[in-house]
């Protein structure tokens, strides 16, 4: 990959003042990272990996209270303690469908083979590590995990795993026109229709997030319909565009009067944070393409605006939650990105926030060594775990979308 660089020209659609150096900086970030990656196996730790640990678990009793105490005193501990802990480094599923979106989009950016190569090794791993016993293809964490909610075992698939892996299958899809790829992707929407549970509220329908118990969040459930929908655009399976119009309905249908969501509809989910509802936004922006429906529009037009408006900073910094920016956590910086490269079609003014949030999060989430740091509470207490899926797979898959426009826009020479 070359990295001889110039300032593009001033008809480019990023800001002048931003072009050359940051097409420097964004090349030399997404260098470093994939070093780092490379040098670690593609392996890390996950925010919620806390009950790994064999000894302290063990001391929880496997009761509820005690096990969540673990997991969130290891994920929000401002240090790494997990290799005190016993918790092992791991490759992720989630991990390695962000990097196999990240590998597709810097060979259609470079035409450099070693990204298809990295693409084609990424969705084998991802065969081989499928979660077993269901009616199609679907993927889990590597740990056990207790939400407020439920406890989930170690490779019982969720739907928010299971629609963004599937998702890069189809990015594989279109872009190598292998079916194999398809046919995954067409495997995932059966289990979603098969093994999923769903709330019928009306004429709509709230996907469960998991096949064990009924809970209904509304990434999870647009993230199912966005599937569906962008898999019916190549299939024509009716049922695929029927319930994925139902689940987005739902949704829809629950939008605050200022345009935005809470993470759930049940009081002790109603949190507005950044990254959950870039993710609603991709998936009501993918069931339009996917179906040609477009009478979400003012509903999606109303939430991108509100998430626009409310989740930055002027210099960049992206917020977590809609009232306070603490803490500053790189999922909503790679999500941030992501979203607004996706509705740059639509936006096409918008490249200048993505360039912004980019360069702020390589400034002051970046280690030295390449990867991204997990969060940072404060100017000095930074929690600097190099988490896999969190951080290091969502950031590439994030500045790579960037890099390829960038380079479509003649940045790069």
């Amino acid at each position: 990959m070359s990295n001889t660089l110039i300032a593009p020209a001033c008809n480019s659609q990023l800001p002048c003042q931003l072009t050359g150096s940051f097409a420097i900086q964004l090349l030399g970030s997404i260098t470093r990272l994939s070093a780092w990656l490379e040098a670690n196996n593609y392996e890390a730790y996950d925010p919620f990996d806390g009950l790994s640990s064999r000894p302290l678990r063990f001391l929880t009793f496997n009761r509820k209270f005690p096990q969540q105490v673990l997991q969130q005193a290891v994920r929000r501990f401002p240090i790494n303690v997990r290799p005190l802990l016993g918790i092992p480094r791991k490759r992720s599923t989630k991990g390695m469908g962000f990097l196999t979106r990240a590998f597709i989009r810097m060979h259609q950016a470079t035409g450099d083979e070693i990204w298809a190569d990295r693409a084609r090794s990424a969705t084998a791993w991802l065969l081989e590590h499928k979660s077993v016993g269901y009616s199609g293809a679907c993927w889990g964490n590597h740990f056990d995990y207790r939400s407020r909610g439920f406890y989930l075992p170690k490779g019982v698939p969720t739907v928010v795993w299971t629609s963004l892996i599937a998702h890069a299958f189809l990015d594989a899809h279109e872009h190598f026109g292998d079916d194999q790829y398809l046919a995954v992707a067409d495997s995932a929407c059966r289990h979603i229709i098969q093994d999923l549970g769903n709330k019928i509220d009306g004429e709509t329908v709230c996907i469960d997030y998991i096949p064990l118990v009924s809970t209904q969040v509304h990434n999870a459930n647009t993230l199912a319909a966005s599937l569906l929908a962008r898999t019916y655009s190549f299939t024509g399976t009716a049922a695929y565009k029927i319930l994925a119009r139902k689940a987005i309905a739902y949704t829809a249908q629950h939008q605050n009067k200022d345009g935005s969501w809470y993470y759930a509809q049940k009081p002790d989910n109603r949190w507005i944070d950044s990254f959950h509802t870039a993710y609603v936004l991709d998936c009501f922006k993918c069931y339009a393409e996917g179906t040609g429906d477009n009478t979400f529009e003012a509903v999606l037009s109303r939430g991108y605006e509100y998430w626009k408006e409310t989740f930055f900073l002027e210099d960049g910094t992206p917020k977590y939650y809609h009232n306070k920016a603490m803490p500053l956590d790189i999922q909503c910086s790679s999500q941030a990105i992501d979203t607004l490269v996706y509705f740059n079609d639509t936006d096409p003014h918008n490249l200048g926030l993505a360039c912004k949030i980019a360069a702020w999060t390589i400034q002051h989430m970046q280690d030295p060594s390449g990867y991204f740091y997990y969060r940072r509470y404060s100017e000095r207490i930074v929690n600097k775990t190099p988490t896999l899926h969190w951080g290091q797979a969502t950031m590439f898959s994030a500045l790579s979308g960037l890099y390829k426009i960038v380079y479509k826009s003649s940045c790069l020479l």
